[in-house]
């Protein structure tokens, strides 16, 4: 089934972000709205499954400052992580990863 996922790993605490919150947004060809997302005790999400995940450019939302918060973690640098990126072929699995800590952040396409 094609679907785009993700997986965020929170490098502060060791672990998957569970409980964090991913909007999720396709720009283009149409900008709109495919809701949020809140991520598994593992810290992973299906974002866009089946024939919703189509071809155009999406924008995520990972919303790391709240996530943090209720973690208790004080004194982050980061509120929200936006990640953009085209999707040409929609047939295939797309994921997005996302390593987290309180000043930084790293994403790459996933297989």
């Amino acid at each position: 089934m094609s679907q785009l996922t993700t997986h965020v790993l929170d490098i502060i605490l060791g672990h998957g972000a569970s409980g964090l919150t991913v909007a999720v947004q396709r720009l283009k060809p149409v900008r709109e709205s495919l809701g949020d997302v809140v991520l598994d005790a593992g810290g992973r999400g299906v974002l866009v499954s089946g024939d919703s995940f189509q071809p155009g450019v999406y924008e995520l939302l990972f919303r790391v400052g709240d996530y943090h918060r209720e973690k208790g973690v004080i004194g982050g640098f980061l509120d929200e992580v936006p990640v953009r990126f085209g999707v040409a072929d929609a047939s295939h699995h797309c994921h997005v990863p996302l390593l987290i800590s309180l000043y930084g952040y790293s994403t790459y396409r996933g297989g």
